[in-house]
């Protein structure tokens, strides 16, 4: 029994759906669309304001002072250790939610959720650790649908019992604890990966090639451009493996991989196409989250849960939905991205920060749900371009490099964002002023791609044209040069 269990689990099928389970589970969140009722309700009986300013901001920080450890230890422990962890994170943040009362509690909650979102990376890396790279495009899709299929029932079961069943929001979080505590069940279940990205490379604890060989890696089907990568951090990894094993200390390891890491980094953002996607990225990032953490403060202002009806779920459902087919539809637009693809950024953003001034501007419900369907489809659209813009060109250990770093670099951002506009120590503005200033946010990015994209296209259109020039000018001198050549040579004769 046990080495059926042992050949089952190194086949790919095994731990994708372990891993598809996880996903399922950790994002089957009924309650999570219900949050703001739920605190500012008589379960909790918090203040609008107790919510917005002081609790809420936590999150923001948690996750901003986790992410960068929570990434090179993830590494580093192999993935399996942080998506236990995440689960326990998950589980505790549930049982306070449930269980304690006042601000300070709420405070705990969001530091542990900051620690579950920090984690999340362990979930989108742990597959490319346990399976080859033949089955890399397949398990990402299964891995990235379940939750986003999750997302979905969770949003519209939460709907449902809300609205039909009479639910109160306290049992909707019972059974997201329930969900939760399944997912952490199910991580103890996943094969524990033999290597990883950085610190546990593959090619590391294998017999190092002959001259004539090259070293294998994991990405060996990739294009060229990627092997080059990959080749370059071999490089510079220092004697072989045998060698390593012999003298080198596990402090000297570590830092040597942290040196290479940074000059990787330096590598990637030496190029101004991936710099500029990348700026995009975590200034779009920092805005859509931004948005995400207060976007149900504004629908409890502009219809009180205590009083109106509420269709959170139903909202998050569709919005969910909507970024799936938008970021389905990317694949078949013939599009030359890189001439047309800030231009695309500069118009989805100017959209985006026309959405959000529409919530800020209009005191009707409907149209606040509206504008909310209308940015995140857009954010969504464009996220997966930039996505596959920088994904493109590069190895998958430097894709997840320049993906963690884009994504503190966004926290950044968004923290400097909190303080001012949102925390008690900072403007502490009202919700409904904050989504005046998100939009502002949004129309200053359109601003910057606008005018950037304008100034690529009028380059690229003088360019072709001094190359049309020069072509009819050398045309013109090499027919001139015929007409003097023959009438000479007609003499001669």
């Amino acid at each position: 029994m046990g080495c059926w269990k042992q050949e089952e689990s190194n086949t790919w099928t095994f731990p994708t759906l372990i891993l598809c389970l996880y996903g399922f589970f950790y994002m089957m969140k009924p309650s999570e669309p219900f949050l703001t009722p739920y605190l500012t309700g008589p379960d909790k009986n918090l203040t609008i304001d107790e919510v917005t300013n002081h609790i809420f901001p936590v999150w923001t920080y948690s996750y901003l002072a986790l992410l960068f450890p929570v990434f090179l230890i993830t590494d580093y422990v192999r993935y399996k250790p942080v998506l236990l962890l995440q689960g326990i994170s998950f589980i505790v943040t549930w049982l306070l939610l449930l269980f304690a009362n006042g601000v300070a509690a709420m405070q705990v909650v969001e530091f542990f959720y900051g620690m579950a979102t920090a984690t999340e990376v362990a979930y989108y890396a742990y597959i490319y650790s346990v399976v080859s790279t033949d089955h890399y495009q397949r398990v990402t899709s299964y891995c990235r649908s379940i939750t986003l299929v999750a997302a979905t029932v969770a949003a519209v079961l939460g709907q449902l019992l809300v609205s039909l069943a009479d639910v109160s929001y306290f049992h909707l979080n019972a059974i997201t604890l329930a969900s939760v505590s399944l997912a952490f069940l199910c991580s103890f279940f996943l094969p524990m990966p033999q290597k990883s990205m950085f610190f546990h490379r593959k090619d590391i604890s294998e017999t190092l090639p002959g001259p004539d060989k090259g070293v294998p890696t994991v990405g060996s089907d990739r294009p060229s451009s990627c092997q080059e990568d990959k080749g370059s951090v071999s490089a510079d990894r220092g004697p072989a493996p045998e060698q390593q094993a012999g003298n080198a200390e596990p402090q000297n390891h570590m830092l040597r991989v942290l040196v290479q890491l940074s000059k990787d980094l330096r590598d990637c953002y030496s190029s101004r196409k991936l710099l500029y996607w990348s700026l995009w990225w975590a200034l779009a990032t920092a805005g859509f989250n931004q948005v995400l953490n207060y976007i149900q403060v504004l629908w409890d202002f502009r219809a009180p849960s205590h009083s109106s009806a509420v269709y959170n779920g139903a909202v998050e459902a569709i919005a969910t939905f909507l970024s799936s087919v938008t970021s389905f539809v990317v694949q078949y637009m013939k599009i030359n991205w890189d001439l047309f693809g800030e231009l695309a950024l500069g118009i989805f953003s100017a959209i985006d920060a026309g959405s959000l001034l529409l919530m800020h501007f209009t005191t009707n419900i409907w149209a606040c749900y509206a504008g909310y369907l209308i940015f995140k489809a857009c954010y969504m659209l464009l996220i997966t371009i930039a996505t596959f813009q920088i994904a493109v060109n590069l190895s998958m250990e430097r894709y997840a490099l320049m993906f963690g770093f884009n994504n503190f670099v966004a926290l950044v951002i968004q923290t400097i964002l909190t303080v001012v506009v949102v925390d008690s120590r900072g403007l502490e503005l009202d919700i409904v002023t904050q989504f005046l200033i998100y939009g502002s946010y949004f129309a200053v990015i359109a601003g910057i791609f606008s005018i950037r994209s304008i100034c690529l296209l009028v380059s690229s259109k003088c360019k072709r044209k001094i190359a049309r020039s020069c072509k009819e000018h050398l045309n013109r001198a090499e027919h001139a040069s015929k007409e003097q050549i023959v009438p000479g040579y007609t003499t001669r004769l």
